[in-house]
């Protein structure tokens, strides 16, 4: 699946990011307090008029494409509590999603939560 550079999934996003994520940004020349957020002891990523720091508007691009978060990468495989994994809806082009990339989304995304969570405990 490629990405259509919508931007739908980048607007008012509430991607949570890992350690890996942080270091990876950080180690790229950007300071933690311009691209993340810490709400309720995770870390995610920033809005900025209603876009992910990262976005490009005007180029409806990623600018880390290549060095996106995990989340980011995972997407349009989501985790929702009550509901496990699922495709976003939001997504315009998730329904392309072959089966053999939603299990293998669906395995990266059990490890990036576990990691996130790992996270949480301390």
């Amino acid at each position: 699946m490629r990405c259509s550079n919508c931007g739908l999934c980048c607007e008012e996003t509430m991607m949570e990011l890992s350690i890996d994520d942080v270091e990876r940004l950080e180690g790229k020349g950007f300071c933690l307090e311009e691209f993340t957020v810490l709400n309720d002891n995770i870390t995610q990523l920033k809005n900025v008029n209603g876009y992910c720091f990262f976005y490009n508007r005007s180029d409806k691009k990623c600018r880390i494409y290549e060095d996106r978060p995990e989340g980011c990468q995972i997407y349009p495989v989501v985790y929702l509590i009550n509901e496990g994994m699922i495709v976003d809806e939001l997504c315009p082009i998730g329904k392309s999603i072959l089966k053999q990339e939603l299990l293998e989304k669906g395995k990266m995304l059990d490890k990036l939560l576990k990691k996130i969570d790992t996270k949480r405990k301390w």
